[in-house]
């Protein structure tokens, strides 16, 4: 696999998040209150929300407008409600932010 740098852990504020453009759509990459980072799709499946817009918790994020919760591990909404967002490989190496390369080339279909 290879990575691509898209920038420094300290552009993403803690329990925050910020969207990376791709051929895909937008990405949005999360870090969390132990500086776990992960990447995922920024749209909910359920009504399209911006999921960079909402509240990450541990290792989960709500989506800002209709509180579903998803799994950053897995992308698998919590609880009662049912959907799934996409995950990408993304690390922290030496501070910086590494993308799986292939996100970044493939196109949407």
């Amino acid at each position: 696999m290879s990575w691509i740098d898209i920038g420094s852990i300290d552009q993403i504020p803690v329990r925050g998040a910020r969207v990376v453009k791709t051929k895909l759509g937008c990405i949005a990459v999360f870090r969390t209150a132990e500086d776990e980072v992960f990447a995922t799709s920024d749209r909910c499946p359920h009504k399209g929300g911006p999921l960079s817009e909402g509240i990450v918790h541990g290792t989960s994020v709500t989506c800002p407008l209709h509180n579903w919760v998803f799994d950053l591990n897995s992308g698998e909404a919590q609880g009662a409600d049912e959907g799934k967002i996409d995950t990408y490989a993304i690390r922290v190496e030496n501070g910086r932010l590494m993308l799986d390369a292939a996100v970044m080339e493939r196109s949407a279909a």
